[in-house]
């Protein structure tokens, strides 16, 4: 990891995070590729960014909790192959109910150049100070649904919760993702032609 890469929970007191590609809970059942740690790492400008995001939210009585920020190429390259693999049903229902494995890659769920991998992306969703209580959001991570698409109808209390997180990421700099309400990318990302391969440990 060079100098410009961060562990996000040490560059950013405060956050909670959870890095679901370290555990086997997440769409492909298992640890992933390149991911030796269950931590979050990102580029500097991008904890300078969620340092403003965390103020933001605060002030709206809610907190940040991270589920993935840079991810080593080798870490997509693990997902395309194992979408080429048979269907064993074992994450499908919680992750694409509705969609076969490939589709997810060709629906833009998941990218075979994928924007974490230059650093300045970030999965993560908000939770409430006061009880460390998750926002309810009409859908969890790497729900590869319409029902994640920021356009989704959704219940209002919902609805909500994902309008409060977008307002606050785009005040601190980021631009969302149309089809996952939980995806954002810094405007200003210090390398936008770069993908790394670095493993988190």
């Amino acid at each position: 990891m060079n100098d410009e890469f961060v562990y996000l929970d040490e560059y950013v007191p405060g956050v909670r995070w959870d890095a679901k590609y370290a555990t086997w809970d997440n769409f492909v059942g298992r640890p992933v590729d390149g991911y030796l740690a269950n931590r979050i790492v990102g580029t500097r400008a991008l904890g300078e960014a969620l340092a403003a995001a965390r103020d933001e939210a605060a002030a709206h009585g809610f907190g940040l909790l991270l589920w993935d920020g840079y991810r080593p190429q080798r870490a997509v390259d693990c997902f395309l192959r194992w979408a080429e693999q048979p269907e064993d049903g074992r994450t499908k229902l919680r992750h694409y109910p509705n969609i076969d494995r490939r589709e997810m890659f060709e629906l833009g769920y998941v990218a075979e150049r994928s924007g974490h991998s230059r650093g300045s992306t970030v999965d993560l969703t908000l939770y409430r100070l006061a009880t460390g209580e998750l926002a309810a959001m009409g859908g969890d991570h790497d729900l590869m649904d319409a029902v994640s698409h920021h356009a989704a109808e959704v219940p209002e209390p919902e609805l909500a919760n994902r309008m409060l997180l977008r307002s606050v990421m785009e005040a601190s700099g980021f631009r969302p993702y149309a089809a996952e309400w939980w995806h954002y990318t810094l405007v200003d990302e210090p390398h936008p032609d770069t993908y790394f391969d670095f493993p988190v440990t």
